[in-house]
């Protein structure tokens, strides 16, 4: 049985340069969502939003590949929006304001009726605290500037302020909540290895 790697297939979208800003497309994607606030670092609801995301995407994984599909595929990295409702005051300084959407990219195979059938399966063996906040949403970004962050987060800051600074220059605006795809598991990499996908909406 093939496993599809979906990284592969939206390539553009999940392995830009580190050096170079690029501008591209994104379609709309589905997605696995938890919403919260508070600093990441410290907030339980943060940690258990990842609990529930990633229990439901593997699950979800084992569901399609037994199935009448019998299509296996890599589970999708954990990705997130961040923002404040006075963007004027989002700083790293001050996490505890923070809003963010964390989320999983899930393929076309996974419906509604999928979805409601692995909750129940959820639900009855691991019960996630976070599970009931799950939302299975539709995400349009459309143009985007992004690129390859290498290194711990707390070193993003040269790295957004370039991608600002190509799209200003470029003659487009912020549009929408800034992004980032963790494609590292931290819990294995170094952090100065850590790849990170920094992407912002523009118009």
């Amino acid at each position: 049985m093939e496993k599809i790697d979906f990284k592969k297939k939206y390539k553009p979208l999940y392995s830009p340069s580190e050096s170079e800003v690029s501008i591209i497309d994104v379609p709309e994607l589905h997605y696995l969502m938890v919403d919260g606030k508070g600093d990441p670092n410290t907030s339980e609801d943060f940690q258990d939003a990842v609990e529930a995301l990633f229990t439901l995407s593997y699950a979800l994984k084992f569901k399609i590949k037994k199935g009448d599909l019998g299509i296996d595929y890599g589970v999708m990295p954990l990705e997130g929006l961040w923002w404040h409702h006075e963007m004027t005051q989002f700083s790293v300084d001050n996490k505890e304001d923070w809003h963010w959407t964390l989320m999983i990219m899930q393929p076309e195979y996974v419906t509604k009726r999928i979805l409601s059938d692995v909750i129940i399966q959820v639900k009855m063996k691991k019960d996630p605290v976070a599970l009931t906040k799950v939302n299975f949403e539709p995400l349009f970004e459309g143009k985007v500037a992004q690129i390859m962050h290498i290194g711990p987060f707390s070193d993003e800051g040269p790295t957004v302020a370039k991608l600002h600074d190509h799209i200003h220059e470029n003659g487009f605006s912020l549009h929408g909540k800034h992004h980032e795809i963790y494609l590292s598991d931290i819990k294995r990499a170094a952090p100065e290895n850590w790849r990170t996908v920094i992407r912002q909406p523009i118009k």
